[in-house]
């Protein structure tokens, strides 16, 4: 991989974390914050794969297979969450939260 591109690649990583980051940092709905997690995310494992092509080697990969482990069993649980709080609430505001008693 040649250096331009992995400059390119290390920009367009940098753009998802901060809209990532705006997103999580600005909304106030779980649904909005679960997806601006899900763009942190994805955001590093480009990171990861990015640097592990320009070095040539597969350890990268392995990480960016765990990010995705990581993300999906983020996105189960987060969306049993949004599901228990809408059901109970009907709002899908961060102040609900608190509210939840099993």
């Amino acid at each position: 991989m040649a250096p331009e591109l992995l400059y390119a690649v290390l920009t367009l990583s940098g753009g998802l974390f901060s809209l990532g980051l705006l997103g999580l940092l600005l909304r106030r709905n779980l649904l909005l914050a679960f997806l601006a997690i899900e763009l942190l995310l994805n955001a590093a494992n480009l990171n990861f794969l990015a640097f592990s092509r320009y070095h040539n080697e597969p350890t990268g990969a392995v990480f960016v297979l765990f990010g995705i482990c990581l993300a999906a069993v983020e996105a189960v649980i987060g969306l049993g969450l949004v599901v228990r709080v809408f059901r109970a609430e009907k709002d899908l505001g961060f102040a609900k939260l608190s509210n939840l008693r099993w």
